[in-house]
């Protein structure tokens, strides 16, 4: 089993509190003082970053998720890195959150209070007080672990000196506000969701509405890959009917139709999921997402990163409309407006979204020459201005292009 810390009372910037908040995470290399890379994983991952043969109670994309990134030799890697990655509060997978004890001793369930990405760096940095690590080399997340390293660079700006949100932005915008929306709408309108209270005695992680998350899962698959990787995976073909799956009930024209490919890598990678996830962490983690926005509290983006006087990569994908090219040139730009040391790598990829996760010899390359010599690394891009002092225009790199 993976270690944790208990953290004693934390209130959150909901104005709640839980009265010993608990975080499980991961260490990996050893620590000299100033080699710390805090890895922060995406929506439903977990701490379990690195280390296929090591196995603990997760499953699926969240069991050593990104192992080709993180390890001795690899891109971030831990015989130089002292790499932790923690559990964010309000998942599932060993710190709190609503699948964990209450001090009733039920499962908190909806009465665990709302979280923010702001309250997981905050929760990050207890625990580092904990490990003893005063300061960050390196702070590294993709998508909305993205979101909680820019956060680290708003919040604790003295703190570390180098920050990479890969596959990420400053907010998410409407459309991907209103696929997360009806994503819980699929959850809480399941029969077995029952307002959240959906535990058995022995709690687990495929207790409640199993269908709905699955559902849910589905809507943020289709998110996740881009339309040409979609129709090169799949195209039209179909599966025939013996693949369909007996968790979802078909309609009784069904069977003059053909059920496609499409529909069954849905199916199946749904079900999968509602077996290992839990559909109230779902509904806290998008929250946490959703509503975050680099400026809060400030007046813009660049405000909001004034303070970091460190140097900043964004790594966008070209096929990714989750966290378009352009939401990256946008935060790039952010941090250029206060004079930061800002680079913004662009990767030719037409898978989506999961690029981050599925194309290490893209993300690798660059990510490990910015750990070690920063925006001067030589596999790291940026936008350049133009001769007569115009705008920045976007330089996407072909160093790793297929």
């Amino acid at each position: 089993m993976s270690p944790d810390v208990t953290l004693g009372e934390f209130e959150f910037d909901c104005g709640e509190s839980v009265p010993d908040l608990r975080l499980a995470y991961e260490a990996y290399g050893e620590f000299t003082g100033d080699n710390a890379v805090l890895v922060c994983h995406a929506l439903t991952g977990s701490h379990h970053v690195a280390g296929r043969r090591r196995r603990d109670d997760t499953a699926g994309q969240a069991a050593a998720w990104w192992d080709d990134i993180v390890g001795p030799g690899k891109a971030i890697d831990t015989n130089e890195y002292y790499v932790v990655c923690a559990n964010v509060p309000g998942s599932c997978y060993g710190s709190s959150g609503p699948l964990s004890e209450a001090p009733d001793g039920e499962p908190w369930g909806t009465d665990f209070p709302a979280v923010t990405v702001g309250d997981w760096t905050r929760a990050q940095r207890r625990l580092l007080d904990e490990l003893g690590i005063p300061h960050l080399h390196a702070v590294v997340g993709g998508s909305v672990g993205g979101m909680n390293a820019l956060e680290w660079a708003k919040r604790h700006p003295d703190h570390v000196d180098r920050v990479v949100p890969i596959a990420a932005g400053a907010r998410l915008d409407a459309q991907c506000l209103a696929l997360e929306a009806i994503a819980r709408r699929a959850i809480t309108t399941d029969p077995e969701w029952q307002n959240g209270d959906y535990y058995g005695e022995e709690p687990a992680l495929d207790d409640g509405p199993t269908q709905g998350l699955a559902l849910a899962r589905q809507i943020g698959h289709v998110m996740y890959l881009s339309k040409a990787s979609m129709e090169k995976k799949f195209g039209r073909r179909s599966a025939g009917m013996d693949a369909a799956r007996d968790s979802f009930e078909l309609d009784p024209a069904a069977g003059f139709f053909p059920y496609r490919e499409v529909e069954s890598y849905l199916d199946y990678n749904g079900e999968r999921f509602a077996e290992r996830f839990d559909a109230n962490s779902y509904l806290y983690l998008t929250r946490a997402m959703d509503s975050y926005d680099l400026a809060a509290g400030y007046e813009s983006d660049a405000a909001a990163l004034a303070a970091f006087d460190g140097e900043l990569l964004v790594v966008s994908f070209t096929g990714d409309w989750h966290f378009t090219v352009g939401q990256g040139e946008e935060l790039a730009e952010a941090g250029r407006e206060t004079g930061g040391r800002v680079a913004h790598h662009v990767v030719e990829s037409d898978h989506g979204h999961d690029a981050f996760l599925v194309e290490p010899e893209h993300v690798g390359p660059p990510l490990a020459d910015f750990l070690a010599d920063g925006i001067t690394g030589r596999a790291v891009t940026d936008t350049t201005e133009t001769d007569d002092g115009g705008d920045f225009a976007p330089v996407h790199t072909s160093l790793f292009s297929r």
